[in-house]
């Protein structure tokens, strides 16, 4: 095996992996069968012993309502307290919504950024395809201009 298939094999880990840990997450996967077929779907074929591998590996445990890392089961466990609202932490730290193209930039104060841009991402909204925030600024990466304009929008309604 050269070089090149090492980097390769353990980048296609990497990715399955991650994969494996986006689909626990998105929703409930009650056995590693049903785990294996919506990998299927993503055309990721794996055998049992490397599913089986990979949950080790990811730290998975089985739950009442499917697999999930070791951390969120035990989080799950501890009664956490509630989180403030979208809508609130929008009126709290944002200062300004600039479109462009298919980004959102959003401005907050100094030490803003990072938790208004956590509210966001734990809404899950499917038009996000990614976000990044550093102190004062975060950026929502959408895949149109059309999706930009309906977060945008959605934000703007929140603040109301």
């Amino acid at each position: 095996m050269n070089i090149q298939s090492v980097a390769f094999a353990g980048t296609s880990k990497r990715f399955r992996q991650g994969q494996i840990l986006k689909l626990v997450r998105d929703e409930a996967i009650a056995s590693q069968d049903e785990l294996r077929r919506k990998l299927a779907h993503r055309n990721l074929r794996v055998t049992q012993a490397t599913l089986s591998r990979d949950i080790h590996e990811l730290q998975l445990v089985k739950t009442e309502t499917g697999y999930k890392p070791l951390a969120a089961a035990a989080a799950d466990a501890v009664e956490v307290p509630a989180l403030p609202s979208l809508s609130s932490v929008l009126r709290e730290f944002l200062s300004d919504v600039r479109p462009a193209q298919n980004l959102l930039v959003l401005k907050t104060p100094p030490g803003g950024a990072q938790p208004l841009a956590a509210a966001i991402d734990r809404e899950k909204w499917s038009e996000i395809a990614g976000s990044i925030a550093g102190d004062d600024t975060i950026l929502l990466i959408l895949p149109s201009t059309r999706a930009c304009k309906t977060v945008q929008k959605r934000i703007e309604d929140l603040l109301k």
